[in-house]
């Protein structure tokens, strides 16, 4: 894949289709087996040069006029069958997108046989219908009127995205995968068993150094003698290898063999990483669960990261595809102020000199400091109108730059995300267990609270039946309001000797159907007690 700078387009297409200069190049030897073009604009339909010479001449000084893919193609296909797989590919990767123009040329290899390749042009520029004349067609583009501006610029999947230096690699590598599916389609349609394989001798296992690469001036001479010295060593190395195979006739096996243990030991190392990371995944588990809820939350609120909008703000790219935007804005504004601080000027100087002003409009004389400052005004109003698209790409990529920003953090802190929201589900069912046990906690003290306080409570009644308290003799609302029953206990109990009464009182505490009969009597008797008191109140 090679790129073309402004000045080398007309010359390279007149070069790949032996036009002009390049006419005699068929005399030695070479043959130009096919040429087409395609996707011309209309002033160009009928002359291809005309394209990339305008390509030349319009296109901005350090642009790229043209790209090209130089692709070898199998000398086991004919010429008819070779120019069918160009056409085919042509179709698939360019398609009706941009203009292009290919050229297969077949010149003598060094065993003498045909040494067939392709050159294939194109414009990265993009055809959208619009017609637009020569000069038009490769001025910048104008998102907002795209019939005022040239054609966009952009090709392949990513077409206008900046990619790193690893991503443009890994798109030429599917590029040359998909090359190689549909070159391998034609060939196995043309019946040739013969196959290509975009992989490295390294990548294939075949045991083959590469050959280096050599250029036509590097063929000749030494650069010859060192290429063939090179293939005598690998005939070599290949009959070395075949002593081996008559010295260790199993060797294969031998090969299974030691592959079949690698595999068993990198599988040993697998699941031992694997179990250990289990048994990790096992303590921090356990560790999360001995913690309460309050624990928890605090674990969560370390772990959870910082919001992605504010990561995006302070991401390095970001920051300074903004800094380049305000930069762009500074000098936008400043130019703007100049301008108009010229043209203040130029009015003042025209207040005060205005014979010299008159004669100057009317082209009598010149005045050379009002020609100046209409000079700077002019020169500092294009610089003002220059950096306004810059300032507006400058903004789409700061917007861009946020946006892959925004993707990145997002994923990035995916597994954290994950992470937090496994411990709120743990501290949500941890807090829900808490409530509940201390519910039940509560329950049960206020049940011991109530038990205990059922033979405390007759006690105490018995006590003041003894004592004849008030409200508690013969005649006393209180031992009037209590049942039978309970006035039955309460005698029983002052009756026995005192050394007893703390044997009914366990009783009383232990035996949970007569603490719960005792309980009841004593409800009755405050409950009826309440009662009586209101209807003599009334």
């Amino acid at each position: 894949m090679k790129v073309g700078k402004a000045g080398k387009a007309g010359p390279h297409a007149a070069y790949i289709a032996r036009e002009g200069q390049y006419a005699d190049r068929l005399e030695r030897g070479e043959k130009l087996e096919a040429t087409e073009a395609g996707n011309m604009p209309a002033w160009a339909q009928s002359n291809p040069q005309a394209f990339w010479q305008a390509a030349d001449a319009f296109e901005r000084k350090n642009g790229t006029t043209y790209r090209e893919m130089e692709i070898a193609l199998p000398r086991e296909l004919d010429a008819d069958q070779r120019a069918a797989l160009v056409r085919e590919f042509v179709r698939q990767e360019i398609g009706d997108r941009h203009a292009y123009q290919w050229a297969i040329h077949t010149p003598t290899a060094a065993d003498g046989q045909e040494q067939p390749h392709v050159h294939l042009m194109f414009s990265e520029r993009q055809r959208d219908g619009i017609e637009r004349d020569p000069e038009q067609y490769f001025k910048r583009y104008n998102a907002k009127a795209p019939e005022k501006g040239g054609a966009r610029k952009g090709y392949g999947p990513s077409a206008g995205q900046t990619l790193t230096k690893a991503e443009r690699a890994a798109e030429l590598k599917e590029l040359r995968g998909r090359w190689e599916a549909m070159c391998n389609a034609h060939l196995e349609r043309a019946g040739v068993e013969q196959r290509i394989d975009m992989r490295s001798h390294a990548e294939r296992g075949t045991g083959l150094e590469p050959e280096r690469k050599q250029l036509p001036s590097q063929w000749r001479g030494q650069g010859r003698a060192n290429v063939i010295e090179f293939r005598q060593a690998r005939a070599e190395l290949a009959e070395a290898r075949q002593e081996l195979a008559r010295a260790v006739p199993d060797a294969r096996a031998e090969v299974i063999h030691l592959e079949a243990e690698r595999q068993r030991r990198e599988q040993a190392q697998r699941e031992a990483r694997e179990r250990a990371e289990r048994e990790k995944a096992q303590q921090e588990r356990q560790r999360l669960e001995r913690m309460s809820s309050r624990e928890l939350a605090q674990e969560i609120a370390r772990l959870r990261p910082p919001r992605v909008i504010d990561l995006v703000e302070r991401d390095t790219v970001v920051l300074q595809a903004e800094a380049e935007r305000q930069a762009l804005q500074n000098r936008h504004t400043e130019a703007g102020s100049a301008s108009a601080r010229a043209r203040d000027q130029a009015q003042a100087w025209r207040e005060a000199h205005k014979v010299q002003a008159w004669f100057h409009d009317k082209g009598i004389g010149h005045a050379p400091k009002l020609r100046e400052l209409e000079q700077q005004r002019e020169e500092h109003r294009a610089e003002w109108q220059r950096l306004g698209p810059r300032i507006e790409e400058a903004s789409l990529r700061v917007q861009h730059v946020r946006q892959q920003a925004h993707q990145r953090i997002t994923a990035e802190q995916a597994p954290t995300l994950a992470k937090v929201a496994e411990l709120e589900a743990m501290q949500k069912e941890k807090a829900r267990q808490e409530r509940e046990a201390e519910a039940k906690r509560l329950a049960q003290k206020r049940i011991e609270a109530e038990r205990e306080a059922v033979p405390k409570d007759f006690k105490l009644m018995a006590q003041k039946r003894e004592m004849k308290a008030s409200g508690w003799s013969d005649r006393g609302e209180q031992w009037k309001a209590a049942p039978e029953g309970l006035k039955k206990l309460i005698d029983g109990y002052n009756a026995a000797p005192k050394e007893m009464r703390p044997a009914i009182l366990d009783r009383i505490l232990n035996d949970g159907q007569r603490r719960e009969q005792v309980r009841e009597l004593l409800a009755e008797q405050r409950q009826q007690y309440r009662a009586n008191d209101r209807g003599m109140s009334r």
